[in-house]
């Protein structure tokens, strides 16, 4: 089991950036795919972006490439989220999740476990 802490989140202009960390406890970091997600005002959660357990492979929704960096530190247990050129409709209160087998997924419910999220809040 692994329990996942985000941070990082806050008020930025638009054309800013963030880097939102998510710390896991535990041991099996490195071997948890692990996910970013978001839910806007009023939507429904979405996958944002997915990285592999060795951290070589990734995935991005449209919405965010080029813009957005997913990475992990396996050493220090925490995943990462660079994200630049922010826009007002990021705005969202964004998840971290782990899953322990398969794929990079888009799906919310291929994920077991899930942090409590951070706000990220992008003003015009």
């Amino acid at each position: 089991q692994v329990q996942l802490v985000e941070s990082g989140g806050g008020l930025v202009q638009a054309g800013g950036s963030l880097r939102l960390s998510c710390a896991a406890s535990g041991n099996t970091f490195s071997t948890y795919i692990m996910a970013w997600f978001r839910q806007g005002p009023g939507k429904e959660r979405e996958f944002v972006a997915g990285i592999g357990s060795a951290g070589v492979y990734s995935r991005y929704a449209d919405s965010v490439k080029g813009r957005f960096t997913i990475s992990r530190d396996n050493a220090k247990r925490t995943l990462y989220l660079q994200m630049n050129s922010l826009k007002p409709e990021d705005t969202a209160v964004y998840y971290c999740a782990a899953r322990g087998i398969g794929i990079i997924s888009t799906d919310t419910d291929r994920y077991d476990y899930w942090g409590q999220g951070t706000q990220v809040t992008v003003s015009s």
